[in-house]
């Protein structure tokens, strides 16, 4: 049974930082790319970083580039993300995800379909982020 499990979340200051973890079980994790979608209260899902299994490259919303760095640590079978400068706009319930196609197919002009729940095969419960001073 494949799962995924976030934590790290919680209430941070504008400004402040936080790390994401997103624990995995149930499928050989060093083979696939993973993802970090992101969903606010009352809006739509919005892609924020994938990171590739093949060499570790990494792709990010513009929203989040610069201040939000994904990483993985296969031996654990675990990814991160962290989180810097926050900003109230960041606040949201972030899950990690398994997407149906690997990243050579959405680096290819289709980033904005990870946008879409329906791209996804498996997902976790997700972890609160809330910035607020």
């Amino acid at each position: 049974e494949v799962q995924l499990v976030e934590s790290g979340g919680g209430l941070v200051q504008p400004g402040g930082s936080l790390r994401l973890s997103c624990a995995t079980s149930g499928f050989t994790f060093s083979s696939y790319d993973m993802s970090w979608v992101r969903q606010a209260p009352g809006k739509g899902l919005e892609w924020v970083s994938s990171i590739r299994a093949v060499d570790n490259s990494t792709y990010y919303a513009d929203s989040v580039k610069g201040r939000f760095t994904c990483s993985r640590e296969n031996a654990i079978n675990t990814l991160y993300l962290q989180l810097n400068s926050l900003k109230t706009e960041d606040t949201a319930l972030y899950y990690c995800a398994v997407s149906r196609r690997d990243l050579d197919y959405y680096s290819g002009g289709y980033l904005y379909r990870l946008n879409f729940w329906d791209e996804y095969n498996y997902w976790g419960q997700g972890t609160q982020v809330t910035v607020s001073s």
